[in-house]
């Protein structure tokens, strides 16, 4: 027998006894008697539907002849219930059970005929599998719920967690920009003693929380996808000169060298342009973010078959192949540079990938290696009709 998982109550499993004679009736539950089985007598077909109706048997044992509504009808009607229609019906029959009684029978939904007189070994033998399989169904059912509840449980700390960070978003924006704006008004005063040092000090720890706050806002965006898109026609060269301008200070700073190449003839897009920017700026910061000093990070953008291609490599640390799968997750980050592992939340990519898919694009990793860099490629939808300039 299957035993009952550690922990779970070993509930009663029930057993339907049909037969117009109750000497039979006492004769079959003594048979099956075990710990755990309650048997439910009926000396019609009548009075078995009625136990049908309130409690759910592991097995039916029914006996064929039987005035009134007979097995066969008895067991007819069981199938015709989506109630009933999984309990197993064994048959109890005192005649021969000749090819064409079997045939009936089958067709009525049994699983097997035991002839009388029964055989005490064959009958609890085979009422066992039945028993056994019905708890075993019962505890599937039970661990299901409990998954259902805890799945349920799950969701709802998520959506307290997202609420939660898209307020603590929100709350720490204002005193952040107003932190920025007080350092922008001292660094007016032509003062390049200690108190410059400080200030510096002050303004890259306040620009790596800047980043940590618009991080915790698109986790909110993306985790309640409330990302919106102001959708009409651009050129991708426009988009890609902003994302140039944007990151050349970053680029800079770290000693990187951006090299552009860009086809010349118009790119026509339709979509977000701020939003495409964003996503190209997020792979060239990140490939800057990954690439020990003095690196190149390369920006290429061509058409080929109505799609336009973005390839953003780098010369950087590379991405190990065992964590290539889940660069585009939430805060999924790469292990390599210190600097690195401390800039962000990890939703870069995963930012990404949102915003390349509401343009009905893809953005993949063409290639990586540790030591040896790594190029994404974003594909984006051409526009077939582009507007005539004025």
């Amino acid at each position: 027998m299957i035993g009952a998982e550690q922990g779970d109550a070993q509930e009663p499993i029930h057993c339907l006894l049909v037969d117009d004679l109750p000497e039979n009736l006492l004769a079959l539950e003594a048979l099956l008697r075990r710990d755990g089985l309650v048997c439910h007598k009926a000396a019609s077909g009548e009075e078995a539907l009625e136990l049908l109706l309130v409690q759910d048997m592991a097995l039916a044992l029914l006996d064929v002849q039987m005035p009134g509504m007979d097995g066969f009808q008895l067991a007819e009607f069981m199938r015709g219930s989506e109630r009933t229609r999984h309990i197993p019906i064994v048959f109890l029959t005192a005649g021969s059970a000749d090819h064409q009684r079997r045939f009936r029978g089958y067709e009525a939904g049994a699983v097997d005929f035991i002839q009388k007189p029964i055989e005490a070994d064959i009958l609890r033998s085979k009422a066992s599998v039945f028993f056994d399989l019905h708890a075993q169904r019962q505890r599937i059912i039970r661990q299901r719920d409990r998954l259902d509840v805890l799945t349920s449980a799950l969701q709802t700390a998520d959506q307290h967690k997202n609420r939660f960070l898209a307020i603590l978003g929100h709350e720490l924006r204002n005193p952040v920009a107003a932190l920025n704006a007080g350092l922008n008004l001292l660094a007016r005063r032509e003062d390049h003693g200690p108190n410059q040092i400080v200030r510096d000090q002050m303004q890259r720890s306040l620009n790596h929380l800047t980043r940590l706050v618009e991080d915790l806002l698109n986790i909110a965006r993306i985790n309640e996808g409330k990302i919106s898109l102001t959708s009409k026609p651009f050129v991708l060269q426009d988009a890609l000169r902003y994302v140039m301008e944007a990151c050349q200070v970053t680029l800079d700073a770290d000693g990187h060298t951006l090299v552009a190449e860009i086809e010349s003839e118009p790119i026509w897009l339709e979509g977000d342009e701020v939003r495409i920017a964003q996503a190209v700026i997020n792979l060239v910061t990140n490939a800057a973010k990954y690439t020990p000093e003095p690196g190149t990070i390369r920006l290429v953008a061509s058409r080929a078959d109505n799609v336009a291609h973005i390839e953003i490599s780098d010369t950087g640390i590379g991405i190990p192949p065992e964590a290539q799968e889940h660069i585009f997750e939430l805060f999924a980050q790469i292990d390599g540079t210190s600097r690195a592992a401390r800039d962000g939340l990890g939703i870069g990519l995963a930012l990404v990938r949102q915003l390349v898919e509401l343009h009905s694009g893809e953005v993949t990793l063409v290639r990586s290696a540790p030591g040896e860099g790594s190029t994404f490629r974003i594909q984006l939808p051409i526009a077939l009709t582009p507007p005539h300039e004025t």
